[in-house]
């Protein structure tokens, strides 16, 4: 039976990789990127580094097989990334010259990285957190997905969140689905089809 722990630093790999084998709607994204640390960089690697305590995985007798991590104040988690974490990144990868219809994906992320969009003060007022959920295909199906969800749940309602937000791609059919299914309202509909939703905690 795969079971829950803290993440630590020696994780960060394990979820670097989790991230780009979901990153394409919730399947493997190996062949978006060129550099395959890219997406990592965005929706995993800050929340291991600043909110640990927020950050658990799934594991199985084959290692790391999913995740969820989150920030318990996103406005505070925003500023801290652009005061800590964004500098180096910006250094190490320029912020591309090329109009937003022509980008590839890395030159897509990496434009995020340096114009990063702010929470949405309409949602964080009554749900200030939020999340990034990623389990590899061996571990979905079984439940476990709905296990990390309220292992966070509780971390963050013992910090005193309120409610915890996440936003889920119009083409993420299956995500969509179930967060509907384990409970998450739909707060807010996005460009894409996609949603914000959120959990009252």
């Amino acid at each position: 039976m795969p079971h829950i722990r803290p993440a630590r630093p020696e994780d960060r790999d394990d979820l670097y990789h989790i991230c780009l084998k979901t990153a394409d709607s919730g399947q493997d994204g190996t062949h978006l990127y060129q550099d395959p640390e890219l997406i990592g960089h965005v929706y995993a690697g800050p929340y291991l580094a600043y909110q640990p305590q927020f950050a658990f995985v799934l594991e199985d007798d084959l290692g790391v097989s999913g995740y969820v991590i989150g920030a318990l104040d996103t406005r505070a988690f925003d500023e801290t990334l652009e005061r800590e974490w964004w500098p180096a990144l910006r250094r190490r990868y320029p912020d591309p010259a090329v109009p937003a219809s022509e980008r590839s994906r890395d030159e897509a992320v990496i434009y995020q990285m340096h114009h990063p969009r702010p929470a949405d003060p309409d949602i964080t007022a009554a749900y200030p957190s939020h999340l990034h959920i990623d389990l590899l295909p061996r571990a979905q199906g079984g439940g476990h997905g709905r296990r990390l969800l309220f292992t966070l749940f509780e971390a963050l309602r013992q910090a005193g969140s309120p409610g915890v937000h996440l936003g889920v791609g119009g083409r993420n059919i299956n995500a969509q689905a179930f967060y509907r299914h384990v409970g998450f309202q739909d707060l807010k509909p996005l460009p894409d089809g996609g949603a914000l939703m959120g959990w009252t905690l």
